[in-house]
């Protein structure tokens, strides 16, 4: 028997939306803490979310970090290295799954035969 997931919404952990964009390189996401009734609540940090694209050979990837900023202003600044260390990221781990894919050996089992082959053996 599958296990309902938990769909509370926690008042608590609630944050207001803002959206930034300059329609050419991406969008900052402002994320303000407000309590259950919508008010700001300065007992809790704003927290700035850079969103960006990178173009691959698949089609556009989209990135997403968090740029540790105290203001709107300071986190368009922090962007650009922002985007460069989730590309950088994106790509270190793209490199890995096909270093992993390509080492995947089929190993016979002993006797020569592969499972599944049928009577076919190995020499």
């Amino acid at each position: 028997m599958s296990q309902e997931p938990d769909l509370t919404m926690h008042t608590a952990e609630l944050y207001r939306e803002d959206n930034f964009t300059d329609r050419r390189i991406g969008h900052i996401r402002r994320m303000t803490p407000v309590t259950a009734n919508g008010e700001d609540d300065p007992s809790r940090p704003v927290i700035y979310i850079g969103q960006a694209q990178m173009m691959t050979n698949m089609g556009p990837l989209p990135l997403s970090f968090e740029l540790d900023a105290a203001t709107l202003e300071e986190a368009c600044q922090k962007f650009a290295d922002g985007a460069k260390q989730a590309m950088d990221k994106t790509i270190e781990e793209a490199r890995e799954m096909q270093r992993q894919a390509a080492s995947r050996i089929v190993i016979p089992e002993a006797g020569g035969s592969i499972p599944g082959s049928g009577k076919i053996q190995l020499k």
